[in-house]
């Protein structure tokens, strides 16, 4: 499978009807997984390629650039449609304004619990579109791994980003460490079904993302923190040491992503770009649940609130029965366990006011 990604042009993408399957097959008395997977788009040359996979065979079809917009049909039951624009530069890291906030994490690959949790809390519609207006519509990491419709997130999201943008508002989706696990070939969480994907495009699983997939050039793009108005939110977290040591949100963000991928840099991660990826970095740190003794104390939150200027810390990365605080309400706690996908939980706020929005759709007052 060949990829020859024209870095200065973005393909976005629209769905409707989305549905994979995994399902096993009998072949001489052994289960054999049947995988409905994809798109998987690149651009060589002046053609867009799309490969998918329908019941494990391969399906593919290539559209001149110059034929843009163009809508693939896939799998019997899915449309897909790609139009072309020019390349859009990485989100800032600071956002302030009058407009709702919505925060959700975790996701590991559960769609379907996504959508219903988002379609029942109105932050898309009955058909899946945006519904938020101008709303900013934050994901603190982890659409990666565990489940089995990872693919069908991240096309949703890509999807999602472009129809915010449009309604002036905002989908910041940030990197978790299954993102950073999965570009730098750490498999270990990988569901089955991608592991077949793999073995069928006879590719390791992370070149499906690689810098010249669509995809890969899309999650490199993305930030590991942003701040919207009076919060702070990141897969992990902040250790204190990121505030004694006086580091800005825009150098956090810079090294952090410069050292990405390690197969893509000059040399071995070093310095303070390999402790950003290392426990104590925003993608893997967990000090806001472990107890004063052991993480965080209360004068180190203090300490993080008073150098970001902030009021609130906003992470996922920890699993909680529900959207939780900590540290007095300093701390909020959004990974409400999606990942076992039977339950979930979304932060909404207006103004001052907070929110649990339940799977169900109900307000509860934080």
């Amino acid at each position: 499978m060949m990829f020859s990604f024209m870095p200065k042009l973005a393909v976005k993408f629209c769905f409707s009807s989305l549905a994979f399957a995994f399902t096993t097959q009998a072949d001489a008395g052994e289960a054999l997984p049947l995988v409905d997977d994809g798109p998987y788009i690149s651009i060589e040359g002046d053609k867009l390629q799309a490969q998918w996979f329908c019941q494990s065979k391969l399906r593919s079809s290539h559209v001149g650039l110059e034929q843009l917009p163009h809508q693939f049909h896939y799998c019997d039951r899915s449309t897909a449609a790609v139009v072309e624009s020019l390349a859009v530069p990485g989100d800032a890291v600071s956002y302030r304004g009058d407009f709702k906030v919505a925060a959700l994490s975790d996701f590991h690959g559960q769609y379907d619990l996504v959508i219903k949790l988002l379609t029942n809390n109105k932050i898309i519609d009955g058909n899946g579109d945006w519904a938020f207006g101008n709303g900013h519509f934050v994901i603190t990491g982890d659409v990666f791994d565990r489940g089995d419709k990872v693919t069908e997130l991240l096309w949703f999201l890509y999807h999602l980003e472009n129809q915010a943008e449009r309604a002036g508002g905002k989908v910041h989706l940030l990197l978790g460490n299954h993102e950073v696990m999965v570009l730098n070939g750490d498999l270990r969480y990988l569901h089955p079904k991608y592991v077949e994907t793999a073995k069928l495009f006879d590719t390791p699983f992370e070149q499906l993302f690689a810098q010249d997939t669509v995809l890969g050039s899309w999650l490199r793009s993305k930030s590991v923190l942003v701040k919207v108005n009076d919060m702070l939110f990141a897969h992990g977290g902040f250790h204190p040491e990121l505030a004694k040591a006086a580091r800005s949100l825009e150098d956090i963000n810079r090294v952090f992503k410069q050292n990405l991928v390690k197969s893509e840099l000059p040399q071995p991660r070093q310095g303070w770009g390999k402790e950003l990826h290392g426990g104590k970095g925003p993608i893997w740190y967990r000090g806001y649940f472990k107890g004063e003794d052991n993480g965080a104390s209360s004068e180190e939150i203090d300490l993080l609130l008073k150098h970001f200027a902030i009021k609130h810390l906003v992470v996922g990365h920890t699993s909680q029965k529900q959207v939780e605080t900590r540290y007095q309400g300093r701390v909020i706690a959004i990974d409400s366990s999606i990942k076992k996908g039977r339950y979930g939980e979304i932060l909404l706020i207006d103004g001052k006011q907070k929110w649990r929005g339940t799977l169900a759709g109900e307000k509860i007052a934080l």
